[in-house]
């Protein structure tokens, strides 16, 4: 099926693109179009007018800060940021999530922007980029904000981005420790993902904190704050027995949905297991002083 007719914008600059989107009820930015096109030829979705972001200079850039912060820019397309060799060297989590996105075709063109204001809940950057702290830097007629990405999703295709608000980059706090993310898929999608980031105490051995987002078992990440404190204080090599401790009734507290990915209880299963894992990835990325 084809899409219904629609006018087409190239802007050449973030203030243009934003002027384009304002006052239409039926305008979308477009960028890499696989999850939006789609939605389009489905007519799911109807659009007015496409604003072709791909002229934007800088939205598609990677670049490390003087603070040690990691900016990516909204347009930068997995692909992309797994084959980033700043990536790799300051976050290779990252770069080995954006690897197993999709496929090869989507990874080439989707962009880690447009997944995240997709917000399908079967995805995986959402989730690690919350346990990473990270924040997404939106712009739009109102002036320029920044939304920690904790807060970005707000249910099952709905973020806190209004629609005339352009996502630009996104900003990933410098890492005090290491850094993991497993997932177990159904098809190209997750059915759970669990991201995982520490910040070590002085000696590199011990948790100072801990995140810990568990993402598609409902509408959007969440956090179990139990298992977050209890790894406060806790040597890496002894993190897994902590946590055996507590699982799997911990997860009770998540809001899980049953869905043709599994059921509630198989879901939660999996998310222990997968956390054990970041565990073990996270605990050995700390002996050998990567994040």
């Amino acid at each position: 099926m084809r899409p219904a007719a629609f006018d087409y914008l190239r802007p050449t600059a973030v203030a243009e693109a934003v002027r384009g989107i304002s006052g239409s009820d039926g305008a979308f930015f477009y960028a890499g179009g696989t999850e939006l096109l789609l939605a389009l030829k489905m007519r799911v979705l109807r659009a007015d007018r496409l604003i072709d972001l791909k002229r934007i200079p800088q939205l598609d850039r990677i670049a490390l800060s003087e603070r040690g912060e990691l900016t990516i820019g909204a347009r930068a397309t997995h692909r992309q940021i797994e084959e980033s060799a700043l990536v790799q060297q300051v976050l290779p989590a990252l770069g080995r999530l954006c690897s197993q996105v999709a496929n090869i075709r989507v990874r080439s063109v989707g962009t880690i922007g447009g997944n995240l204001c997709f917000a399908e809940p079967h995805a995986d950057p959402g989730t690690f980029l919350a346990a990473l702290g990270a924040r997404l830097h939106l712009v739009g007629a109102q002036g320029e904000r920044m939304v920690a990405a904790d807060e970005f999703v707000l249910g099952e295709f709905e973020t806190a981005r209004r629609d005339d608000e352009l996502l630009s980059h996104i900003v990933i706090p410098a890492q005090a420790g290491p850094s993991a993310y497993r997932r177990f898929r159904h098809g190209e999608r997750p059915s759970v993902g669990v991201g995982v980031s520490w910040r070590l105490a002085k000696g590199g051995r011990t948790i100072e904190t801990a995140r810990i987002r568990f993402g598609a078992l409902g509408p959007r990440p969440q956090a179990v704050e139990a298992l977050e404190q209890a790894l406060g204080g806790v040597e890496t090599a002894k993190a897994s027995g902590r946590i055996a401790e507590l699982l799997p009734h911990a997860l009770d507290a998540l809001e899980v949905i049953s869905d043709r990915h599994g059921g509630a209880d198989y879901k939660r299963h999996l998310a222990a297991t997968l956390l054990q894992r970041c565990i073990a990835d996270a605990h050995q990325a700390a002996l050998g002083g990567r994040p």
